[in-house]
């Protein structure tokens, strides 16, 4: 097995990178793409800050005319250095209050008592 890696090495050919996939978008491309996530989705007519694989997947598409899956989106966005971003745990607009009323008054009701049709175990 190794001398047949070594063969295609002298023959030049080689591995191209995730799933040998070629980008889709010039050099240039890429660079206004870059351009574009920079100013925001709101410039974009996106009422919040959140840029999603489908947001960017239609402005892509858009643009350039091209069109990519989620999972070509992301390695794109690897290929400009972008990563997912995880927003915040809790939002700032949590109601505390009416987060405590749901668990006292409602979950109790939801939750009610486990009723089975089938007999208990007999097992200790």
């Amino acid at each position: 097995m190794a001398a047949r890696i070594g063969g295609w090495r002298e023959a030049g050919a080689g591995l191209q990178g995730a799933g040998g996939a070629r980008c889709k978008l010039t050099p240039g491309q890429l660079r206004e793409l870059e351009a574009v996530l920079d100013v925001g989705p709101a410039a974009w007519g996106w009422q919040d800050q959140c840029w999603t694989l489908a947001r960017i997947g239609a402005l892509v598409h858009e643009r350039f005319g091209i069109e990519y899956t989620p999972a070509g989106l992301d390695v794109l966005l690897h290929r400009i250095g972008w990563s997912v971003q995880v927003p915040a745990r809790r939002a700032a607009e949590r109601d505390e209050d009416a987060i405590a009323a749901w668990r006292e008054e409602t979950w109790p009701v939801i939750k009610g008592r486990w009723r089975t049709w089938a007999p208990g175990s007999a097992s200790r």
